[in-house]
């Protein structure tokens, strides 16, 4: 399948993170499989100007640099219009903060098969929620997981006689 993923602000983040935690470790090698995915061009890669945006408020200017940087090389950028602006609001009443809001919204426009985020409120919120969404919500390393699991399986039966 030709994947389209949007990575969240908390993903693009990952990799710059302090990496002596097993679960921040495992996220960000997740997440450079899926670069790798984007570079070779097999999976799209799916941003936003909300990205853009939340990555100009980091304090941190080594991590805000790193992280503008990597959104250099998404594959698509969405805009942000009033579809997104009126979609974004409709996910803040559900729960979500702004930010995440404006997330999904844009994922849901640039067509994206899965928003990928590190942020447990977030990725709660929207299993909580998920039949309200026009995209499905997961943790880069589960997903990432089932996803090669599953191409392994199609592999095997492939091979199969």
């Amino acid at each position: 399948m030709d994947w389209k993923i949007y990575l969240d602000n908390c993903c693009l983040s990952r990799p710059f993170d302090d990496q002596t935690q097993d679960r921040i470790r495992l996220e960000t090698e997740a997440i450079m499989l899926i670069m790798v995915r984007f570079y070779t061009r097999q999976w799209q890669w799916i941003a936003s100007e909300v990205s853009m945006f939340e990555a100009d408020q980091n304090l941190d200017l080594r991590q805000r640099f790193r992280v503008k940087f990597l959104l250099t090389y998404a594959h698509q950028t969405v805009s942000v219009d009033a579809t997104e602006t009126t979609r974004g609001k409709h996910f803040e009443s559900l729960g979500f903060k702004p930010f995440d809001a404006l997330h999904l919204a844009c994922a849901e426009s640039g067509h994206a098969n899965c928003l990928l985020t590190t942020d447990d409120r977030m990725l709660n919120k929207a299993k909580s929620i998920s039949s309200q969404l026009g995209i499905r919500v997961e943790n880069p390393l589960t997903w990432l997981q089932e996803i090669t699991e599953n191409e392994r399986l199609k592999d095997d039966s492939e091979s199969d006689p």
